[in-house]
């Protein structure tokens, strides 16, 4: 079973956000709870956390600037 990681809306006008960089290597497992990857909006930026532990699988590239709702990952359970 996995979950799908997408762009989150963080605020009521976000309609992109760039995702600024993986913090955990593809294929790497993670824990739920724990930082997977940074995402700039509006001109912040965010640490978001992994919604569960499991296998992180990368699917788009750090460093580009997605819609939200955009797939950009999941996290297959071990």
């Amino acid at each position: 079973m996995s979950t799908s990681l997408t762009i989150p809306k963080l605020q009521m006008s976000t309609t992109e956000g760039t995702l600024t960089e993986w913090l955990v290597d593809d294929g790497e497992m993670v824990e739920e709870g724990q930082p997977i990857y940074t995402l700039e909006t509006d001109k912040s930026v965010q640490e978001i956390e992994a919604p569960e532990s499991g296998k992180l699988v990368q699917k788009q590239a750090a460093g580009e600037t997605y819609p939200v709702g955009t797939e950009i990952g999941e996290i297959v359970s071990a």
